[in-house]
């Protein structure tokens, strides 16, 4: 008979294990596609079937998290101002209007908020990119397939997915992502991570361009006036961030400053020339149809203007307040990711959210700046795309847009702390 390993020589096998490199790359491939998947699985396998892959997805990374205690830079991993903005989050089911609704929208974020972190702490940037990339060439490639067989195989429409069946007509398309501005945003954020994926050259060349290539294909074919405003701003902000990079380091804070100074100028001449913008861009139609919601709301704001009516996330429909907005209108959210956090957390969390959003993108463009590393240009103009557009949506406070969020904060928070010089672009303890 052989001796008995001990226990605890076991237990230290299986951590080992669930600590791995692969282990950790598989789990982090797993929590960005079950992320950005999200809308399809919980079409086919239920919410209840969504959340069990969440509960295993958590488990498996606080194992992988155990396993590489050791090697992990522990120190302010997480960012004050996402605590803040979660843990005010959290202390909203005390005054929640509906609390059971509360509980499982603060559950169901804290849950991608933590797997968000883990991602961030498990893997570099260049891995996370690389991690990206290959979900969103699988999202692409799925909702641009699945778009040609109803569209043009079938001739049909599968409204149970949200697909109208439209290809044949040019678009617009909503792949497995729900809806248009949805698919179009996530097509963008793809155009984003394969591009740096090129520069970095991380992957192969070929795949690089048809990878670009199939990603503005869906962008087009999305036909989101949303994403075609938001396509502009990212495009003049990567030409920004290129000008900058070549900016001597002495004077690069003064260049920061002075662009920040002028994307506010440009916003306002944006604000006053609104209606022409819009209508060039085909968003008067959208524009209108989140008024209407907004007017809507608004009353409902007016009665808890600073402590709000209670997280939520998503909009449970059958509920008061929520079933008091027309139903002809689509409310699954506020359609604005900043009315909806003033409307659900107050002028509270409105503010701590603000505060973390902006913390967050400063970070990024300083290190986009201020780093040799062209990969560093990734967490800003993604950043900048989420930011932009909750302006129309709110996919960013829940699920994949949540996720990606998380994982760009905490990430450059990692390379960036405040006790640093603007500019530098530089590491401190």
């Amino acid at each position: 008979m052989g001796e008995r390993k001990p226990a605890v020589t076991r237990t230290s096998a299986i951590l080992e294990y669930f600590g791995s490199p692969r282990f950790s790359a598989a789990l982090a491939t797993a929590i960005v596609g079950t992320a950005f998947f999200s809308f399809l699985l919980k079409h086919l396998i239920g919410f209840a079937g969504l959340i069990a892959i969440l509960v295993a997805l958590v488990i498996f990374a606080a194992l992988s998290l155990i396993g590489q205690r050791d090697i992990l830079e522990w120190r302010g991993f997480l960012p004050i101002s996402l605590a803040v903005f979660i843990g005010w989050s959290a202390i909203s089911i005390f005054f929640s209007q509906y609390q059971w609704a509360s509980l499982g929208g603060i559950v169901y974020q804290l849950a991608f908020a933590a797997l968000g972190v883990y991602v961030a702490l498990a893997r570099d940037f260049i891995q996370i990119v690389r991690t990206v990339g290959d979900v969103l060439r699988a999202v692409i490639a799925v909702s641009l397939g699945i778009e040609i067989l109803v569209g043009l195989l079938l001739d049909t429409s599968f409204r149970y997915l949200g697909i109208t069946g439209s290809l044949a007509a040019g678009g617009p398309i909503e792949g497995v992502m729900g809806t248009r501005n949805d698919l179009g945003l996530v097509a963008l954020l793809a155009l984003i991570t394969f591009g740096t994926e090129v520069l970095t050259r991380s992957i192969r060349r070929t795949l690089g361009i048809t990878s670009l290539v199939f990603a503005a294909a869906a962008i087009v074919l999305s036909q989101s006036p949303v994403n075609i405003g938001v396509l502009a701003i990212v495009g003049v902000a990567s030409l920004g961030l290129l000008a900058l990079r070549r900016v001597p380091a002495r004077v690069r804070p003064y260049w920061l400053w002075g662009l920040g100074v002028a994307a506010l100028i440009a916003l306002g001449l944006a604000f006053l020339a609104r209606d022409m913008l819009l209508s060039l861009i085909g968003a008067t139609g959208v524009l209108n149809y989140r008024l209407d919601l907004w007017n809507q709301l608004f009353p409902f704001i007016q009665v808890h203007t600073l402590q709000g009516w209670g997280w939520v996330g998503s909009w449970p429909t059958d509920i008061p307040p929520f079933d008091a907005i027309d139903p002809s209108i689509d409310h699954a959210s506020a359609l604005n990711a900043y009315f909806d956090v003033w409307f659900q957390l107050g002028l509270i969390g409105l503010f701590a959210f603000l505060v973390f959003a902006a913390l967050a993108i400063i970070r990024a463009w300083i290190l986009a700046t201020g780093k040799r590393s062209r990969i560093f240009v990734w967490p800003a103009l993604v950043l900048l795309a989420l930011l932009a557009t909750s302006v129309m949506e709110s996919g960013v406070l829940i699920e994949w847009g949540w996720l990606t969020i998380v994982i760009c904060s905490v990430k450059v928070a990692q390379h960036l702390k405040w006790r640093q010089p603007l500019g530098t672009g530089g590491e401190l303890a």
